[in-house]
């Protein structure tokens, strides 16, 4: 390799590097922004889920998501009125559902109602799952951002920058870590209440399933009268 060669890769290098610094450096305010936008949504799920819990509660003390199924199947006249007393939304939804394929005769509207449901809660959980990724990988990268030009001031002695950058990068590794734990939590404890929720709405389904299969005759459908028949003459 000549001399050429090498200086003209050094500075091909040189050059290389002082982009993806300036392209880093470009991201580090939509990063630390992303950052605090997880965090208020971080907040703003836990807030839902608080009030999710404490409206379980009050529903299971007057009566469970089974017991409320069964009636709405037993009785479709009421299923609004206990809908109301569901723990979600959509599994009020999917409790009026089951009651509407009872007074319809479609058991397949009461499969329907639990694909519905399930689609709802997948719905719901993907919030936070996006979350227990996004968190750390925002928090991740809001360290290591400030991280670069925190180097370069130790390097010229700036002592006050290099506090500042450090401090930054601290706070978006504790965000990121937070945001992910409740996240996680969060994702784990509705899975598991949802799933409880589903296997009664099932329960609830089978029984409108044989409920709809029970489909009394047609009235037009009565037993024809016998048609006379003419003995020959003797």
């Amino acid at each position: 390799m000549t001399i050429e060669t090498f200086v003209l890769a050094a500075s091909l290098h040189e050059s290389l590097g002082d982009a993806l610094a300036r392209i880093v450096s470009v991201l580090a305010i939509p990063v630390l922004l992303l950052a605090i936008v997880a965090l208020l949504i971080c907040a703003a799920e836990t807030g839902r889920f608080a009030t999710e819990l404490w409206q379980r509660r009050m529903g299971e003390r007057r009566a469970p998501l089974r017991a409320l199924a069964a009636e709405a199947v037993a009785q479709p006249g009421r299923a609004a009125e206990l809908a109301q007393s569901a723990p979600t939304v959509f599994a009020g939804a999917a409790v009026r559902g089951l009651a509407a394929a009872v007074s319809a005769r479609r058991p397949q509207a009461a499969e329907d109602a639990l694909a519905d449901y399930e689609l709802a809660v997948q719905k719901r959980l993907d919030r936070t799952r996006m979350l227990v990724r996004a968190g750390p990988a925002l928090g991740l990268m809001g360290t290591l951002i400030p991280l670069a030009p925190g180097l370069k001031a130790l390097s010229d002695g700036d002592m006050s920058q290099l506090a500042t950058d450090l401090r930054i990068a601290f706070a978006a590794t504790v965000v990121g870590l937070l945001v992910g734990t409740v996240a996680f939590a969060l994702t784990l404890t509705r899975t598991r209440m949802y799933t409880e929720d589903l296997m009664a709405l099932e329960r609830a389904a089978t029984a409108a399933t044989a409920a709809t299969a029970q489909v009394p005759p047609p009235a037009h459908a009565a037993t024809a009268p016998p048609v006379a028949t003419s003995e020959p003459i003797a």
